[in-house]
């Protein structure tokens, strides 16, 4: 190739990643209000996988979490905005690959119809960020429903240190 040519093209690809990326972001602001932060509240920093999870209702692979296996007593935060959202008492093992709970904190997680039309998407009621969904009928456990939640939608905090957790970011 010559010296001219692929400097033309390092240019092309340049301009084309750049317009590519600004069409991603803006899309992605336009199709999520959660997606941005008001001037009011400054959620948690996310890594790339986080946010795919939280704000774009991506799935983590089964059995790749921290948490699916974890029998440890405490609670699980969300990772968006440390509202609290699972006691470790109601974590079972559903041989599913995700963390499973039969409840939730009261209060904290709001379900609505999946845009499948099939399952329940469950959702942190603070901040909106998708967590997983949540299942009913299956018998695992006397409370007949289990919350498949996604690992890099929650933060556990270890019950010895439950007062030092961080306070939950809310929007004003």
């Amino acid at each position: 190739m010559l010296p001219d040519t692929h400097h033309k093209m390092k240019r092309i690809i340049r301009y084309s990643l750049l317009i590519t990326g600004l069409s991603v972001a803006c899309s992605a602001g336009s199709q999520n209000p959660e997606y941005h932060n008001s001037g009011h509240m400054k959620y948690n920093d996310l890594t790339p996988q986080e946010e795919k999870v939280l704000l774009h209702k991506a799935t983590d692979r089964p059995f790749t979490g921290d948490y699916y296996l974890k029998n440890d007593k405490g609670i699980y935060i969300c990772r968006r905005c440390n509202a609290p959202l699972y006691r470790s008492e109601d974590k079972f093992e559903a041989h599913c690959g995700w963390p499973s709970f039969d409840d939730e904190i009261p209060g904290a997680v709001k379900r609505v119809p999946d845009a499948d039309g099939m399952r329940t998407e469950i959702l942190c009621a603070n901040c909106g960020g998708h967590l997983g969904h949540v299942f009913t009928g299956e018998g695992f456990t006397g409370k007949n429903t289990r919350h498949c939640v996604n690992t890099s939608s929650i933060r556990f905090i270890p019950a010895d240190s439950v007062q030092y957790a961080p306070a939950p970011i809310t929007a004003k």
